[in-house]
């Protein structure tokens, strides 16, 4: 089923609580129409989690979640004066101010308006006053009006859309942030395991960081993902850190050049601060993938912590685009919306089909016998007819005729045993033979990706799926017909949308046509 979007944004325009109820009758809530697909696609960015994950482990390293959401205070506590320049990168928390929820005597006019005779205001200022307490949630608001108040679904809403307190709801900040980098996170994690687990401690996670970028483009998101680990040990040299990275990405197969970074963030010790680079496949250029240090002994005092600690983030997206050699990180990470549709002519073959199919055997079988029949008696001059099925459908019994009444011609049309194929990204129908000199043919013909499909496979289709409706009727015959096709639907083919809007984009073709002239009919006793 498709909805009609355009009249439903309108209607919800007009009135929200009246386009919800009718967008409640388009859904169905019985039958089984759906089966999941036999094997998903995974993203190529959370293949290389798990890789990068498993190779963590193998170096015995320990997984555990890193908050996302900071305080402002951690970030003072581990940047020191440097604090207020990150600060600026990351987004702040916000939450909505609960208004006073008042029911003045306008208010109540119009709540009868929607509840005649309405008289429990008292009930209807309790479940506000909670609301603005705290004690009741947001999402609970609705169902407590409708169990305490005493008035459906659809009134709860309208009551609640007269309040102007709730429209004009505004963010209020907070001092918590999400977090930039995991860094933010470690040092309260390693803070609480100095005294949970003998060193060395060894700990990763895998996670989304938030930066409040000045702009977003081949380059920069919102949201990236990294690969972040530390250790922490009585004796642990810079040296022991460089090798260690080197270590890691080579375990996935790679080969870093690591470089000293000249200023060095502030919750590292001066001087350890590095970055690790990997050469792009397509630009030559080498990409910086990673950062590491050991952190600063000052920021580590700050939780109590007297051991040295190195730490290393992976930013796995950049790993990506060297692996896959993507220049654009959007296009790597949100293909569906910046990368163009690329449909190759296998792809698009599998998303041409046959919109009616027969739903029982014998439906099946009188598709088949229609097709058989067709093919060995195509060229006999009309009128005439030939018997194709005689059996049960349904518990009914049905003789299936091929017919040809008109006089002049012959059974099946030129066109009757046309076979759809993709070529350069057309759909075409094309004759097995014939049309020799025309050259576009002559490639789809010999080039062109098959779908399986001729015009009368679709046909007879169509015409089993009719017959096997009539078997499930009081009718007691049934004619199906296919003359002149000029487009998919003529012939009982679809493509699906995706193919269409490809298709259309290409200013490629769908060149389904052909004269087919061939009918069908059964008789039932």
């Amino acid at each position: 089923m498709k909805f009609d979007v355009r009249r439903l944004r309108q209607l919800a325009e007009r009135d929200f609580e009246l386009a919800w109820r009718e967008g409640g009758k388009l859904v169905e809530r019985e039958g089984r129409r759906f089966e999941p697909a036999d094997k998903g696609r995974p993203h190529p960015l959370y293949d290389l989690i798990q890789r990068v994950r498993g190779v963590l482990l193998k170096l015995g390293f320990t997984e555990v979640p890193v908050p996302m959401i900071v305080d402002k205070r951690e970030v003072y506590r581990q940047y020191g004066a440097e604090a207020p320049i990150i600060l600026d990168r990351v987004f702040f928390l916000a939450t909505l101010e609960r208004p006073d929820i008042g029911i003045g005597k306008r208010k109540l006019e119009q709540i009868r308006r929607i509840v005649p005779g309405f008289d429990r205001v008292e009930e209807l200022q309790s479940v506000f006053r909670r609301y603005k307490l705290g004690q009741l949630a947001a999402d609970d608001l609705v169902e407590t009006i409708v169990r305490e108040v005493g008035v459906d679904e659809q009134q709860a809403g309208q009551i609640l859309s007269l309040f102007e307190e709730l429209r004009e709801l505004r963010p209020v900040p907070t001092d918590l942030t999400m977090r930039s980098h995991l860094t933010s996170g470690w040092f309260e994690i390693l803070q609480a395991m100095r005294f949970r687990e003998s060193l060395p401690i060894q700990l990763f996670s895998v996670g989304p960081k938030f930066r409040r970028e000045q702009r977003l483009d081949e380059s920069h998101l919102y949201e990236s993902w990294t690969a972040s680990l530390v250790v922490m040990a009585e004796e642990f040299t810079l040296e022991d850190g460089q090798e260690l990275a080197r270590r890691v990405f080579r375990e996935l197969g790679h080969e870093p050049e690591l470089r000293l970074k000249s200023a060095t963030s502030r919750y590292y010790a001066p001087g350890t601060e590095f970055e690790v680079f990997l050469k792009h496949p397509r630009t030559g250029e080498a990409l910086e993938v990673a950062d590491g240090g050991l952190y600063s002994p000052v920021a580590l005092a700050n939780y109590g912590i007297p051991y040295p600690v190195f730490n290393l983030g992976i930013g796995l997206e950049r790993l990506l685009m060297v692996e896959t050699g993507e220049t654009d990180v959007r296009v790597l990470v949100y293909p569906h919306r910046y990368r163009p549709l690329e449909l190759s002519d296998e792809q698009l073959a599998e998303l041409v089909r046959v919109k009616e199919e027969p739903a029982t055997e014998a439906g099946r079988r009188i598709r088949e016998a229609v097709v058989r029949t067709a093919r060995e008696h195509a060229d006999a001059p009309s009128p005439c007819e030939f018997t194709a099925f005689e059996g049960e459908v349904e518990g009914r019994r049905v003789r299936v005729r091929v017919v040809e009444p008109e006089s002049g011609t012959r059974l099946v049309g030129p066109a009757g045993f046309n076979e759809v194929r993709v070529y350069d990204g057309n759909v075409v129908g094309v004759p097995p033979r014939g049309w020799e000199d025309d050259e576009f043919l002559r490639a789809v013909r010999e080039r062109g990706v098959s779908t399986g499909i001729t015009f009368m496979d679709a046909f007879a289709a169509r015409a089993a799926a009719e017959i096997e409706r009539v078997a499930r009727s009081c009718e007691r015959s049934v004619r199906v017909r296919v003359r002149n096709v000029k487009q998919p639907s003529d012939i009982n083919l679809e493509l699906d949308e995706v193919a269409q809007r490809f298709i259309t984009s290409r200013r490629k073709r769908i060149d389904v046509r052909g004269p087919v002239f061939t009918t069908v009919e059964a008789e039932f006793e």
